[in-house]
């Protein structure tokens, strides 16, 4: 095991699973410079909840764009988070949403890192 979580204290398990596995062939140094990349880049599932909550209240998609996905970001705000149902399910489903972009944001990083 690798020296990720002194690196990266504040992610959860399944994170740090995925992490692992990106990062297994990797020597001390590579680590570090991975884990403050990739620190700088990646969301915390706690704000995103409360960007999903700021939907209902005022403006909805912040989640969306933050998670780098656009489109559904202009829809949502153009559709007050398709009349609501949208952002309900991104208040369920918003570890997996932000799981789904910190995973992306791992990959880019490992393959700038190569």
């Amino acid at each position: 095991m690798n020296d990720l979580f002194y690196f990266l204290p504040d992610v959860s398990h399944e994170e740090m699973y995925y992490l692992e596995k990106v990062t297994e062939n990797y020597d001390q140094e590579k680590v570090r410079r991975f884990a403050i990349s990739y620190r700088a880049q990646r969301r915390d599932p706690m704000v995103i909840l409360l960007c999903t909550l700021i939907g209902f209240v005022w403006v909805a998609g912040i989640q969306r764009f933050m998670t780098n996905q656009i489109g559904m970001g202009i829809l949502y705000l153009l559709t007050g988070g398709l009349c609501f149902i949208g952002t309900l399910v991104d208040l369920v489903n918003y570890q997996k949403l932000t799981l789904e972009y910190n995973r992306q944001v791992a990959v880019e990083v490992a393959s700038f890192l190569r």
